[in-house]
């Protein structure tokens, strides 16, 4: 039932703005800090068909269009599988939680996802010195854009505890 009111709600999207449209948010946190939410075997049999069909269904109605998928947390484990369903972007890296090393993410699964996201936004951004933000910005980079398949952010919004100096150089490092 869930399933098909998603896929109504996409009809008339689709419909509206299909034709010019780039990119396709779809939401489902899968994870926490240490890990997924429940096993990969429980996605596998329960959630991935579901989120195939509705992904499906958006390449379908309009291929062109970019599935960007937001699932925060340990969710390596699932990467792959978001690939063979149709996943293009991958938001948040979400670099503070477990396995969600970028320079491993990019060595196993650069070639066929964008990352999008990847700034520490629960220590480094709020709470770190200039020189960790800048290492913080430099690693990411070193790390996600070789090859393409990278977009810079943060890897949640970013909340009024960060203080302006270092959203600045955050943005000043990523310039550089």
């Amino acid at each position: 039932m869930i399933v098909e009111s998603n896929l109504q709600f996409l009809d008339t999207v689709l419909e509206s703005v299909g034709d010019t449209a780039h990119i396709i948010q779809i939401n489902d946190d899968l994870g926490s800090q240490e890990g997924l939410l429940f096993s990969p075997d429980t996605y596998r049999k329960y959630i991935k068909p579901r989120h195939k069909k509705i992904f499906s269904y958006i390449k379908k109605k309009s291929p062109h269009i970019k599935i960007f998928f937001h699932s925060c947390g340990s969710i390596y484990d699932l990467i792959g599988d978001f690939i063979e369903i149709g996943v293009d972007i991958l938001n948040p890296v979400q670099v503070s939680a477990r396995k969600m090393d970028t320079k491993q993410l990019k060595k196993e699964f650069g070639n066929d996802i964008t990352f999008w996201g990847g700034i520490d936004t629960q220590y480094v951004l709020p709470c770190g010195s200039s020189e960790e933000i800048r290492d913080e910005v430099k690693r990411r980079i070193d790390d996600l854009a070789p090859g393409g398949g990278f977009v810079f952010n943060t890897v949640h919004n970013i909340q009024a505890d960060v203080p302006p100096e270092n959203f600045i150089t955050m943005w000043e490092t990523f310039q550089e």
